[in-house]
């Protein structure tokens, strides 16, 4: 039996949000929709994933061995932007499967299965630059993430990250024409029990957590440059460390 999330809608600024349990089909589901997804959107939909790796990897001080870290990596396939051999780059994914996957595509890089609202495993002030693409839209407890990611970045580090506009205009009528359809078709079932569980955090409402512990430097929109999160799909920032939190 299907349980219908349709309504859900986490309260806005409380930490850590709750969200509903999933049946055994729904836990199913969403194992096997993800696997799929990460497996057609490089090839589907190459202009938004040029944008979602593209801008994370500008986002790099060239000239100088740097040390990087990936939380919610997925399948690694940011690494394939990178060049590996200038940096000591490092990923955080939830999900073991996705994370050995990882191992055996990429040995150079260090991988742990761990959870970015828990610890990182890593000392403080550790690395140059710490990426999140797509990933600070799911979190139920973001305040501990950032407060983690503040901790093991340097003090002349960055942030990077790349979030969906959602609920922006532009970005639920993109949504409608791919993941969703694509959804449907093959569940063939409702696609909004799934994505109000999994895009919990708005824009405003992340960036307005990030402002505690770091200070905007740049962003950009796509795939419009009018910085209007309803004319848009995605939107990369670009952050620095701000002073230790209270």
């Amino acid at each position: 039996m299907t349980r219908d999330h349709s309504t859900f809608a986490p309260p806005r600024g409380r930490w850590p949000k709750v969200l509903p349990p999933l049946t055994d089909e729904q836990s199913r589901i969403v194992d096997d929709w993800y696997q799929h997804w990460l497996q057609l959107m490089p090839g589907r939909y190459s202009a938004m994933e040029r944008f979602n790796h593209g801008f994370p990897a500008r986002q790099r001080r060239p000239g100088r061995r740097s040390t990087t870290l990936e939380i919610g990596a997925g399948r690694g396939e940011h690494l394939l932007h990178e060049n590996l051999s200038e940096q000591d780059y490092h990923c955080v994914e939830l999900r073991e499967p996705l994370a050995a996957e990882i191992r055996e595509q990429f040995p150079r890089v260090t991988v742990h299965a761990a959870d970015c609202q828990a610890t990182l495993p890593y000392d403080d002030d550790h690395f140059d630059r710490v990426l999140a693409i797509h990933v600070f839209e799911h979190l139920p407890d973001l305040p501990a993430a950032a407060a983690q990611i503040h901790r093991v970045l340097r003090d002349d580090g960055r942030l990077v990250i790349v979030i969906p506009c959602d609920p922006g205009a532009l970005y639920r009528v993109a949504r409608f024409v791919s993941a969703e359809r694509l959804f449907r078709k093959r569940y063939r079932q409702s696609y909004n029990w799934l994505i109000r569980r999994e895009h919990i955090n708005s824009p405003a409402e992340i960036t307005s957590v990030l402002a505690r512990d770091f200070v905007v430097e740049s962003r950009r929109f796509f795939p419009f440059r009018l910085p209007v999160v309803n004319s848009n799909i995605c939107i990369g920032m670009v952050f620095r460390k701000a002073s230790p939190p209270a």
